[in-house]
């Protein structure tokens, strides 16, 4: 797990100062090492954080002399061994331990199709010596990201848009596209758009290649459908789904424990994180570390589930931590979780992501997370209902959209806002998946657009604000293909993840299973008194809010005066969203 970032010119002049910049604004990713390599007409940089080969063999920028290819990597190949032991069959010689030398031998071995033989996350950037041809690739959920900034005859990258700022040379005016995403899908704004016109990001399982002329050319190199089943899949009884599910996610939960450092899990309580832990236990892992946080109660909303994480690291015996934090410590920890965010983010949890990933870095560099498991196996309250609709995108509107068009006309200014791109995105993106039922359809946006850009990217950038890798069995891409393929009523039945608590029955305390759905709490957030509104009223009095003119300044007030009159249908703060944004751009003086 690291930082990336990179130039490509076509006229040969190199911003060495620029690139040393965006490196150095990737520290907190990379804390263990750094380096930048210039050839021609390109120049790569790289921060390390030290899991896998922890010598200076593994340091990167990585040249292979020998075959004329170089890269910088981001992520973990988990397969790597494997991949290496196969190469080594075909001849190649390595001269470090780790994953990122496999991935220049598979490339030479097997050109752009070796990403289809990656298990792993990974965000990279190769280049050919000899040819100046330089490919970018993303991982196939898009769990390390990839962002990008483009000039005439020059291409910047790194693995944070922040970083790129740090640049210059960036075009910073809002996109009124992506920031009608930003407020409608909870603050998912889908790949290749972000809120700033001047920076986009690489779609996931997407391969993007440059050549020396700055031609580029684009293949997605994977894709899934949900509810698309083989013909033998049919055949399967309900028991042999749970048997095949618990075979691919103990699968998927070893493959997350290669390192050559101690990994760890953060654990919520829930469901998901529990699953985890159970599954390392039947694989004999020694000594696992466990990580809960919690927060003061507010309004009657308890801010810890602590009850329910106990019982799981009793029951497995776990070296177990709990992680109290006062209100006053969450609020003067927004700031910095504003600091950390590639891209602004509204979700309560983030700033609690943030503080655990302080307290959790100090003892372990690698977790597993339970992330993805609600997009992939139905997990949320309202995909039930699509079961019995026959056009989901009104159905969608209402339960998943903090604002609607017509409430985003009152809050923006009027050249901020036009047509109804959200619900169009929506629209076209259901109108592509032909045949599919409108609970597949939910569940195929939900997996492919909203995870990503949401609690994806969130953990990522949360944890590695303090140099802590994050790890996620449950978006491991087979796991996804085969939740694919499972009948809809498997995942979304009696409350949604059925088939995953028939997995955990066999494994994990019936007091976690059988529990009410939990989240990550922040009180303080969700509703807004005291200090905390004051926070919002200082960021909506400052200069920079003033003079921006992003809001209509009456629909502001009227929500400071009434900070819980204005919620999302899922009960979040649409004060907190407005106020967020507006935060993030000042923190990072756009």
């Amino acid at each position: 797990m690291c930082g990336i970032c990179g130039e490509v010119r076509t006229d040969g002049q190199i911003s060495l100062a620029a690139l040393g910049r965006i490196n150095d604004a990737m520290q907190a990713r990379g804390p263990d090492a750094s380096g930048l390599y210039v050839q021609g007409g390109m120049a790569f940089g790289h921060r390390r954080l030290s899991i896998l080969d922890l010598s200076a063999a593994a340091q990167q920028p990585m040249i292979d002399a020998e075959l004329g290819l170089g890269i910088v990597f981001n992520g973990c190949i988990y397969n790597f061994r494997e991949l290496r032991a196969e190469l080594a069959g075909k001849g190649y010689r390595f001269f470090s331990d780790g994953d990122t030398e496999v991935i220049l031998k598979a490339y030479h071995a097997w050109g752009r199709d070796c990403v289809r033989r990656f298990k792993g996350m990974f965000a990279f950037a190769l280049w050919e010596r000899d040819s100046g041809r330089v490919v970018l690739a993303r991982d196939r959920l898009g769990i390390k990201p990839l962002y990008y900034t483009q000039a005439p005859g020059a291409f910047r990258f790194a693995s944070s848009l922040t970083a790129l700022l740090a640049g210059g040379e960036v075009d910073t005016a809002l996109d009124p596209v992506g920031l009608h995403h930003f407020f409608s899908f909870h603050a998912a704004v889908p790949a290749p758009r972000t809120i700033l016109r001047g920076v986009k990001k690489l779609e996931p399982a997407t391969l993007l290649t440059i050549e020396p002329d700055g031609r580029e050319t684009r293949e997605r190199y994977w894709s899934f459908r949900v509810g698309e089943s083989r013909p033998t899949d049919r055949r399967l009884s309900e028991q042999e789904w749970v048997h095949a599910l618990t075979e691919a996610i103990t699968q998927a939960v070893d493959r997350r424990r290669v390192a050559d450092v101690p990994v760890g899990v953060l654990l919520s309580g829930g469901l998901d994180s529990s699953l985890l832990v159970a599954l390392l236990s039947q694989l004999g892992h020694q000594d696992i570390r466990t990580f809960s946080i919690g927060f003061d109660a507010v309004g009657g909303h308890a801010g810890d589930e602590f009850r329910y994480s106990d019982i799981v690291a009793n029951a497995f015996a776990t070296s177990h931590q709990q992680i109290r934090i006062r209100a006053d410590r969450a609020l003067d920890a927004l700031p910095g979780a504003i600091a950390a965010m590639s891209e602004p983010m509204v979700s309560h949890d983030a700033v609690a992501f943030y503080l655990l990933s302080s307290e959790v870095s100090k003892r372990v560099k690698v977790v597993q997370s339970g992330q993805g498991a609600d997009e992939v196996f139905g997990g949320y309250s309202w995909y039930p209902a699509f079961l019995s609709v026959n056009d989901p995108v009104d159905e969608y509107q209402k339960a998943y959209f903090d604002w609607g068009h017509a409430d985003l006309a009152r809050l923006l200014s009027p050249d901020m806002i036009d047509e109804d791109v959200s619900l169009q995105f929506v629209e076209r993106f259901f109108g592509d998946c032909d045949g599919a039922s409108a609970i597949d359809k939910v569940l195929q946006i939900d997996t492919e657009i909203m995870m990503v850009d949401d609690p994806v990217k969130r953990v990522d950038n949360m944890t590695m604000a303090f140099g802590l890798e994050a790890r996620v069995p449950f978006l491991d891409h087979e796991v996804v293909e085969l939740a694919a393929r499972m009948p809809a009523g498997l995942k979304v039945r009696d409350g949604g993840k059925y088939v995953l608590k028939e997995v955990a029955r066999r494994c994990v305390p019936h007091q976690v299973i059988d529990r009410p759905k939990g989240y990550f709490p922040v009180p303080g957030l969700r509703h807004l008194r005291g200090p905390f509104l004051d926070f919002v009223r200082d960021v909506f009095d400052a200069e920079p809010a003033r003079t921006r003119g992003l809001y209509r300044r009456d629909f502001v007030d009227h929500m400071l005066q009434q900070p819980e009159a204005e919620m999302s249908p899922k009960g979040h703060s649409r004060l907190w969203q407005a106020a967020l944004l507006e935060a993030w751009l000042q923190t990072h003086n756009i």
